[in-house]
């Protein structure tokens, strides 16, 4: 892919309407002073005194802050909120990126998801503490349910692309129920020029009519079961073609360090990642590689330029440490300007 092609698939993001629909989390992080501790006069144990708030949009809410920072013209967001605290703030997330989220359906029956991280902060420094997670643990209600199916069947006309974020290992516990991928395999075959894309971690292998962006271990474990030895390239070949040939459309699976395999379903190709110096935090990687995926494709490109740009757009957030990094348009133009060969795939079938 040349420079001049790259232009004319980021001057087309402006233009993409998306749809992300999925489990939105709120990312907290508290930060703690250790010099302020306190004692508790009730329990007698520490009181550990938060002195700095971070929220950010998490889960399906990366994805869209990411296609936002991209610049897509339209992004309207589809899930679940609790009417607790968490839930405002969530909104309030989403709504200063400006995403839309008069779809986002509210209720009294589950709370807001959330991960809370304390950050401890002594003498200059920080690190995470157990993260508390607060989600679900209940079916997905049936009324949220069947408003998220209506919302998907009366918003697909105008989307040019669904992009789904499948978050919740417990099946049936978050937004993206068994009826619900039932309906997005009926919506994608009846809309062949809309992008369909799931990002899945427990159910990759269940999205036919869907292209889906797993990690390696998330490819194996769909096709193979659980292994406890690290996979070898063949077997992650092996997956990623398992999986394209079920959901009939392009796959892409993530590597980490060593890029990205892109399956068009008729050549698998290697795309290389950017060899980065200094620190990198993987941290929301994957999020910035599905929104640079989904709006590549609705913006005319291939499956190979799409994973192409999916790639540089990672290489530049995981250079952001300590937040979910998102990038621009311009960074994305300018990091493939300067290292565009870096970025080349390599055919890997022969």
């Amino acid at each position: 892919m040349t420079v001049e092609r790259l232009q004319q698939i980021l001057d087309q993001f402006a233009r993409a309407r998306v749809l992300v629909a999925g489990d939105f989390f709120l990312d907290k992080y508290l930060v703690i002073d250790a010099g302020l501790t306190e004692r508790s006069i009730e329990t007698g144990l520490p009181a550990y005194q938060v002195v700095e708030k971070r929220v950010w949009p998490g889960g399906a809410g990366a994805v869209a802050a990411n296609l936002r920072a991209l610049g897509a013209g339209t992004v309207r967001a589809l899930g679940l909120v609790g009417r607790d605290g968490e839930g405002y703030e969530l909104r309030m997330g989403l709504e200063a990126l400006g995403i839309d989220t008069s779809l986002l359906v509210e209720t009294n029956a589950c709370f807001t998801p959330t991960y809370t991280k304390p950050v401890w902060r002594e003498a200059g420094t920080e690190r995470e503490m157990n993260r508390l997670d607060i989600r679900s643990r209940h079916p997905c209600p049936p009324d949220v349910e069947q408003r998220v199916l209506l919302q998907l069947r009366e918003s697909v006309a105008t989307a040019h692309a669904i992009v789904v974020v499948d978050q919740v290992p417990e099946r049936n516990r978050g937004v993206i129920t068994d009826a619900v991928r039932a309906v997005l395999t009926e919506l994608a075959r009846a809309h062949p020029d809309t992008v369909f894309i799931a990002d899945s971690r427990m159910r990759a292998g269940e999205y036919p009519g869907l292209s889906v962006k797993p990690n390696r271990a998330e490819a194996i474990r769909t096709v193979f079961g659980e292994r406890r030895a690290e996979p070898t390239f063949e077997e992650v070949l092996a997956a990623g073609r398992e999986l394209q040939a079920r959901s009939g459309r392009p796959t892409f699976i993530t590597l980490a360090e060593d890029g990205l395999l892109i399956f068009d379903g008729k050549r698998v190709w290697h795309a290389p990642a950017l060899r980065q110096t200094g620190p990198v935090d993987p941290c929301g990687a994957g999020d910035s590689v599905m929104a640079g995926i989904a709006l590549a494709l609705c913006s005319g490109a291939s499956a190979l330029e799409a994973g192409i740009v999916g790639n540089v757009v990672a290489s530049i957030t995981v250079q952001q440490i300590g937040v979910t990094g998102t990038a621009s348009r311009d960074e994305v133009l300018e990091r493939f300007r300067a290292a565009g060969d870096a970025f080349l795939p390599r055919p890997v079938d022969g």
